[in-house]
């Protein structure tokens, strides 16, 4: 054999090996390929499952049931605690003639009075509507400010001997860095056409003018508030000014200022007042859809910053 054909030999050896480590290394990649397929199917399929509803809700609600309706977190619009949510709920709530009785479970520590008083309005036009179906209103941890103010709606208030209930006033928070500014030789430019436009900046020395303008904004709404809890509590409200001061009480002192009628949980009212031990929650709860997205987003977010090392920067 001549030195030419060895030397073909060898090219053919070499390019076949590499040939056949290029479909190898190709039939590796494809099956790695199918395993992630499967692995995402599997938990999307996962997902799906989790949170597809149950039909035990459509059996339980079919019967004889005490309705729950949560009001969680800050009242306020695009929150879980706005009014849309919460009225959402207590309309389905009071339309089934299977509920014997609905409970308003409150945490909240208030939020916007225009939103708590949405709540308040509906509660009221619903027991008005639906008067044979009772609605209580239950304290968890805290029913402070816009909280109560939708709860005072209610036929009664339980809460329990260590929650957090009051906070019956109204208050507006800011900053002034005048002081801050000359020290560090800012200038602030500001214009305005109104002569208050630029009312309360933080920037500029207190007016007293503009102070003294939000305080009556917020004595009428601290006003307006006072009037609906009178409203709602009526005789049952202990004579006493600091109800209306912005204090908070336990469970156990709202019970003896007449903020508050019982001690008792949701399952007591339930089994002992309504007379319905089941619960059926009417709480409006995210879109599945929206969940499931929400959740990939977060997993597959935190999957790859632990791949970039920059998992802390997510969280």
């Amino acid at each position: 054999m001549s030195k030419r054909d060895g030397d073909a030999g060898w090219e053919r050896e070499t390019i076949t090996r590499l040939a056949f480590a290029a479909l190898n290394e190709q039939r590796r990649a494809r099956r790695w390929s199918i395993f992630f397929k499967f692995l995402v199917f599997a938990y999307l399929v996962g997902i799906l499952f989790l949170y597809t509803p149950s039909m035990d809700f459509d059996q339980a609600a079919s019967d004889k049931h005490t309705a729950l309706v949560e009001l969680k977190g800050v009242i306020a619009p695009d929150k879980e605690g706005s009014a849309d949510n919460v009225i959402a709920g207590l309309r389905a709530a009071f339309e089934n003639d299977k509920a014997k009785g609905v409970i308003l479970r409150i945490n909240s520590p208030g939020g916007s009075p225009v939103q708590a008083g949405y709540i308040n309005d509906e509660i009221r036009r619903l027991r008005k509507k639906y008067p044979d179906t009772p609605l209580y209103a239950v304290v968890s941890d805290m029913c402070a400010s816009g909280g109560y103010y939708a709860a005072v709606a209610a036929d009664k208030i339980y809460a329990d001997k260590a929650s957090i209930v009051g906070s019956i006033g109204v208050r507006m928070d800011g900053f002034g860095f005048v002081e801050a500014m000359e020290k560090l030789g800012i200038e602030r430019r500001l214009l305005t056409a109104g002569e208050h436009k630029g009312f309360l900046d933080p920037f500029k020395p207190i007016n007293e003018a503009d102070v003294t303008h939000v305080q009556e904004l917020l004595d009428d709404i601290h006003d307006q508030f006072i009037a609906v809890v009178k409203t709602g509590r009526g005789d049952k409200l202990k004579d006493d000014p600091a109800i209306f001061s912005g204090f908070v009480w336990t469970g156990e002192q709202a019970v003896d200022l007449g903020l508050v009628d019982e001690l008792a949980s949701s399952s007591h009212v339930a089994r002992e007042v309504i007379g319905a031990e089941t619960i059926v929650d009417y709480t409006p709860s995210e879109d599945l859809l929206e969940k499931f997205s929400k959740r990939l987003g977060t997993a597959l977010g935190r999957g790859l910053g632990e791949v970039l090392g920059v998992d802390s920067l997510l969280r």
